[in-house]
């Protein structure tokens, strides 16, 4: 029979796999995944570290571990992901919620706004952020995929939101009624070419329609330039986030459809991330 491993010695063990698969953070998804497999917050694995592993918990970490040396995301392995300060149910049919994102939130909340409108709103973790922080707001959330859909709705229920949100299944604006005062999106950007380059957590366990439009990264812009002003009110605000490079032509695409005050904001990297534009008065 194998001697039981103390969890010190699971963790050291399962730190080396990972290493060995190119795991870019071994060590913090090792001690991520054993408090996962023994249902205690990650916090609390040193106080642990010198005790047993039980089978159950050895056997449920062991599995764990292997999925994730084949770059099967952490987040999915525990179900959710934080984004602003909150936990969302995540899951292989939408997009990870990425810190990054965070800089659309802060622009989206740098003026006031009632009704909001998510395009292509997967986990819900835009809509559902915007909505938590601005308690007197509704939104519609639109998604092609009915399984971001599902998801989308489980996250509104456990953020509490969901009486003032209606999620859809819509190709863009095909299905929308109504007209907002902010509209946001975190469309798929990657162009047909960049994909290749993606890590292979994203390639391969990401949906493919949440990330390259198959072209050349600006198609999902064309289609909400073309129908932003149909649905934007007057002085509304149009809220989108982009690839590092895609600021100028995201920009040039709004105001050729007629929006004015575009403005690129930064990211906390200083990246480009977002593209802003207002409807008219």
């Amino acid at each position: 029979m194998i001697a039981a491993l103390t969890a010190a010695q699971a963790m050291v063990a399962a730190t080396a796999r990972l290493r060995a698969a190119g795991v870019a953070d071994p060590a913090r998804d090792a001690r991520v995944l054993l408090a996962h497999a023994a249902r205690i917050e990650a916090s609390r694995v040193t106080l642990i570290a010198p005790e047993e592993l039980s089978p159950e918990i050895a056997e449920r970490y062991d599995q764990l571990i292997s999925l994730r040396a084949v770059r099967v995301p952490v987040s999915h392995l525990l179900g959710e992901r934080e984004f602003y300060g909150r936990r969302f149910r995540v899951s292989r049919d939408v997009l990870d919620p990425r810190p990054e994102t965070e800089a659309l939130i802060e622009a989206a909340l740098s003026e006031p706004f009632d009704h909001v409108l998510d395009l292509g709103v997967g986990s819900g973790c835009i809509l559902i952020t915007l909505l938590a922080e601005r308690a007197s707001a509704s939104g519609v959330g639109a998604d092609l995929s009915e399984a971001a859909c599902l998801q989308a709705s489980a996250n509104a229920v456990q953020h509490q939101v969901q009486g003032r949100v209606e999620i859809l299944q819509s190709d863009w604006f095909q299905n929308i009624d109504g007209q907002f005062d902010l509209i946001v999106s975190n469309p798929p950007y990657i162009s047909l070419q960049e994909m290749a380059d993606l890590s292979p957590e994203v390639r391969m366990h990401e949906p493919r329609m949440a990330l390259t439009d198959e072209g050349d990264g600006l198609g999902a812009y064309r289609r909400i330039a073309a129908g932003a002003p149909d649905f934007l009110l007057p002085g509304g605000r149009l809220l989108v986030e982009i690839g590092p490079t895609q600021g100028q032509n995201v920009a040039a695409l709004f105001e050729s459809a007629g929006m004015t005050a575009t403005r690129i904001v930064p990211d906390l990297d200083g990246r480009d991330r977002v593209v802003f534009a207002k409807m008219p008065h």
